[in-house]
């Protein structure tokens, strides 16, 4: 077992930041809200709302998923998901963070075997095309999921997939699709039941941002050669961590708490900065759960409130030189969270080259040092900034993260008196697309949809 990470939030206190920063007083204010955040979300957690706490702990499930894994290891080149949103965003932070950045341009043996992982996450037809110019779907197993059954974006990919298949493999096809769906309800459920695919199950208790350690993650991350083991096991120690109603020694507890207070002084923009490559796709990760989880109309008593950070992704050290001035310079409304790494897997050192200073020094130190200048140059512009460190990037380690950022954000939720766990905004775009494209069902707002775009008054340059 890899030691914990580390939260450090000094560069968010009163005594570092001499304008914006949080006291002491503040957060010990705020404590027995927190506490009493903690017992609501434990209280859900007992009446089986809140499933993602339970994921950790469905050992065998995993176990489940390995053998399958390794029983059609070899049998395809290639494992392409469909899906989006949250039955896309966790995998892609899984195979990134984990895997070889270059996975796919790797051959096959320096895989271990391992097919090449695709995910794709849009319906954008140059990018549905373009991946079949690279794959053969003979070759191809496809995990198609979705929660509900009927996503548009993700049904629309296993058509046009599965017509693919059905002309190169005929009705053989059938064992190049794996479903990801509900137990016993919607249309895919249906469509697998019917096609005898080969099933998957999504907990009915888990919404799709918070499925990344359930069967929806898992099994891509399983066909990467991922240890999904040893996520589980890594959340299962965070979770263990986040039992104490001590705030001080709870890093789910002290990153709502830090995330809320900023709020509530006008930081209403949270920013994740991973000074890793491996880590750019979880601040991706993170971006749907903070925003789809937080940014809220009504509050849980249906007063109208309109809250909700903004959550935006960077990069270090690629955004020092694209958004770093403006976070310096601009408006005093974000708190900067950096993602660091103490052990990259790779050490490359520097040649010396007519005496320059860098000569003989290693990129690793380069990286390292350039986040410790921003973070600085952050608190001496009294930019609040806090830094969460990993010993290194692996399965345990990314699993304690996972786990820390789901956990905080159901707090989050609750200090600011909302459903942390609908998405009412999301639902209405769902429903305008099954009406404007002709879903049966949705004929009477598809006129109220034309009725509205005939009178609507258009500006046009």
């Amino acid at each position: 077992m890899s030691k914990r990470i580390i939260v450090d939030y000094t560069n968010c206190m009163d005594t570092t930041l001499k304008l914006n920063g949080i006291s002491k007083k503040k957060l010990s204010d705020l404590g027995s809200a927190l506490q009493q955040a903690q017992k609501e979300v434990n209280h859900k957690k007992q009446a089986g709302q809140l499933g993602f706490m339970e994921l950790p702990y469905k050992t065998s499930e995993a176990k489940d998923i390995m053998k399958l894994a390794t029983r059609l290891k070899g049998k395809y080149d290639n494992f392409v998901v469909l899906g989006i949103g949250g039955s896309a965003l966790g995998n892609i932070c899984l195979q990134n963070s984990i895997n070889h950045l270059y996975y796919n341009l790797l051959p096959k043996n320096k895989r271990r075997g391992f097919p090449r992982i695709f995910v794709l996450d849009n319906v954008d037809a140059d990018m549905v095309k373009g991946l079949m110019d690279v794959i053969d779907v003979k070759k191809t197993l496809f995990n198609v999921i979705t929660k509900s059954g009927t996503t548009s974006e993700t049904m629309s990919q296993y058509f046009i997939f599965r017509k693919e298949l059905e002309k190169r493999l005929g009705q053989k096809y059938r064992r190049n699709i794996i479903a990801t769906t509900d137990i016993d309800k919607g249309y895919l459920r249906e469509l697998a039941d019917k096609e005898r695919y080969t099933t998957l199950v999504v907990p009915k208790n888990v919404g799709g941002r918070f499925s990344v350690l359930s069967p929806v993650g898992l099994l891509s991350a399983a066909f990467g050669g991922i240890d999904i083991e040893q996520l589980l096991a890594g959340a299962r120690y965070m979770d263990s961590l986040c039992q104490t109603n001590n705030m001080s020694k709870n890093p789910a507890m002290i990153y709502a708490a830090l995330q809320y207070l900023m709020y509530k002084q006008g930081k209403t923009i949270s920013v994740m900065m991973p000074y890793a490559q491996h880590l750019k796709e979880f601040a991706d990760w993170y971006a749907q759960l903070w925003a789809e989880s937080l940014g809220k109309a009504v509050n849980n008593k249906g007063k109208r409130v309109n809250v909700g950070p903004t959550p935006v992704k960077t990069l270090g050290a690629t955004d020092q030189h694209s958004q770093v001035q403006l976070y310096m310079e601009g408006p005093f409304d974000k708190v900067v969270t950096i993602l660091s790494v103490e052990k990259l897997a790779a050490t490359l050192t520097i040649p010396s080259y007519n005496t320059h200073f860098l000569g003989g020094q290693t990129m690793n130190k380069l990286l390292l040092t350039e986040e410790k200048a921003t973070t600085m140059a952050l608190a001496q512009n009294n930019r609040p900034n806090l830094t969460i460190t990993l010993p290194e990037i692996n399965e345990f380690n990314l699993g304690q993260m996972i786990y820390l950022f789901e956990l905080a954000t159901a707090y989050m939720g609750e200090l600011l008196e909302i459903n942390t766990f609908d998405q009412p905004g999301v639902e209405l775009g769902k429903i305008l697309t099954y009406a404007l494209m002709g879903r049966p069902g949705f004929e009477k707002k598809r006129k109220e949809i034309e009725k509205q775009l005939r009178k609507k008054g258009k500006f046009i340059v």
